[in-house]
């Protein structure tokens, strides 16, 4: 059963009354998706709708449709390359302009959720809001000792939609694994579960605090990002430090003040790979409302990173798969890539590996001999899922959340410098990390730290050997048991296969009688009796 039918109903109305189906000509969609566009115009709200014409329906439509639509805007707002300008205009603004709340509400929440009145918590606190997002609002303020703040405020009644959204969401999901294998491959229940768990935790902004502060402790000092301080937090509120600098996307800016666009997106990708591999600890919501760049010293500026909501992390073997795999497409070695691939126990058996090797150089060669602004990253990853679908590969729900940053980063890259090299940079970063994680001394020091507590278990070792061979001992008389409780079954059904061979010949040969001669039906159906009460005994 569909769940929510109401709220479907309600996405359906708001696709209508702002004629979303005039966005693209109809030609420009798949023949599939041309049946979506019928039936949006199939709504009353469409005919009556004097929207058509409205040059921000799309972005004031997905302000109606809730968190999770806003969400989809601002992921594919960094798509230059995908979306065409008079449509990327209206999502660019979904960033960091949604429609706000009213600021009454906003000092509610703060005072309910601090425990304390505005007033005492901040000498002055403006009302106008300096941005509004998907999941909360952002006004400045400034403390009693003077230090300027943002104070940081969730979205009242957010929750409920959020879940309503995510069951039909999940919903779907199903419905697409039962009748996809691509689905199937990509896990995409558990992609959406995880990405539901993730939406939720960005509602608790204690959760952003810490990973603020955690990310924030592995650039203290650093000449390439700076990260601003959390002073105080809640569920529903966070006071930082107040930052001063300009989004990635404002390019004009950057060429205004002289700035190295190139030394800048290397800066960039740089931070990227530290993220993933050093720190282990990488920013999974990379569009421009939350990357801002420093504007105070135009000739080394720094990355400001805002909004650690949305955090990625991999395990240690997730981590040098990952790295190793992209080092294999550096040097064009799509055999080793597809060995790496089987280690990791993504490819099933049986799999022509040869074949999936020529169909990766196909699909992924391109992206090491071409520079960024001639690569659709998009468009390859599509196709890559593409070959995970006909060789069923399995791919880990963990690595989605890490693909979808790297579209983030690849539409930021090509913006700030289309020309950037990305491999050429990335390689020697990724040979230093694999060499030093897959260095022997490294790896014994690592084992000689855990000699303590290897020696605090040995007291344990004999019990857990004792107890390891008696449930060895139990298991295997266990298995004993069950054979020969099969066999007994077996010889059971051969017996009652017997016992019926023999009843149910007795039994034809007395049908036979009874036809060719009348006058024995008596006597046949007295005998059959009789035989059927044997053989209710016997059985």
């Amino acid at each position: 059963m569909i769940p929510h039918v109401t709220r479907l109903f309600e996405l359906w109305r708001i696709a209508a009354h702002y004629r979303l189906d005039t966005l693209f000509p109809a030609e420009e969609f798949p023949p599939k998706a041309r049946h979506a566009l019928a039936l949006i115009r199939l709504h009353p709200a469409a005919w009556s709708s004097r929207e058509r014409k409205n040059p921000l329906k799309l972005k004031q439509a997905l302000e109606d449709m809730g968190p999770l639509a806003i969400k989809l805007g601002q992921l594919l707002s960094t798509r230059r390359d995908l979306i065409p300008p008079e449509v990327l205009s209206q999502l660019v603004l979904l960033q960091d302009q949604v429609k706000p709340f009213d600021a009454q509400v906003a000092k509610q929440r703060i005072q309910e959720s601090l425990k304390a009145d505005v007033n005492t918590l901040f000498a002055r606190f403006d009302e106008q809001p300096l941005a509004a997002a998907s999941i909360a609002q952002v006004h400045t303020a400034a403390l009693h000792d003077g230090r300027e703040v943002v104070v940081k405020v969730t979205r009242p009644d957010i929750r409920v939609q959020i879940l309503q959204d995510f069951e039909i969401i999940t919903w779907l999901g199903q419905w697409l694994e039962s009748r996809l294998e691509a689905a199937r491959a990509l896990h995409l229940t558990e992609i959406i579960q995880d990405y539901r768990q993730i939406i939720l935790n960005e509602l608790d902004l204690t959760i952003e605090a810490d990973n603020t502060r955690r990310m924030r402790h592995y650039f203290t000092g650093s000449s390439m990002m700076y990260v601003p301080e959390v002073y105080m937090d809640s569920k529903d509120v966070m006071v930082a430090e107040r930052i001063t600098g300009v989004p990635i996307s404002d390019t004009a800016t950057f060429d205004r003040l002289g700035m190295d666009r190139a030394e800048l997106a290397e800066k960039g990708l740089i931070i990227f790979f530290t993220q993933v591999f050093r720190d282990n600890f990488f920013h999974a919501d990379m569009h421009p409302g939350n990357v801002f760049v420093e504007t105070i010293n135009p000739v080394s500026p720094r990355y400001i990173a805002l909004d650690c909501a949305i955090m990625g992390e991999l395990s240690k073997q997730d981590q040098m798969t990952v790295a190793r795999m992209l080092l294999a497409v550096m040097n064009n070695n799509f055999m080793q890539l597809i060995q790496i691939v089987h280690q990791a126990g993504w490819i099933p058996p049986g799999t022509d590996q040869d074949a999936l090797a020529r169909e990766m150089r196909r699909t992924v060669g391109p992206m090491v001999s071409k520079p960024m602004d001639q690569l659709d990253f998009a468009g390859i990853l599509l196709q890559v899922m593409d070959i995970a679908r006909r060789f069923r590969l399995e791919i880990p729900p963990q690595l989605m959340l890490l693909l979808k940053t790297l579209v983030h980063v690849e539409g930021l890259g090509t913006d700030l410098y289309p020309q950037l090299d990305i491999w050429k940079l990335a390689k020697p970063i990724l040979t230093e990390w694999v060499k030093s994680n897959m260095n022997p001394v490294k790896n014994m020091k690592e084992i000689g730290q855990q000699i303590p507590d290897l020696l605090l278990g040995a007291h344990d070792l004999p019990t857990l050997l004792i107890d390891s061979l008696n449930g060895l001992k139990n298991q295997s008389a266990w298995h004993d048991r069950q054979v020969r409780e099969i066999q007994q079954l077996r010889m059971q059904i051969q017996q009652q296969q017997q016992r019926s061979w023999i009843f149910g010949s007795i039994i034809l040969i007395l049908l036979t009688i009874a036809i060719i001669s009348p006058w024995y039906i008596s006597i046949v159906l007295i005998a059959m009796t009789a035989l059927f009460a044997v053989w209710r005994i016997i059985k």
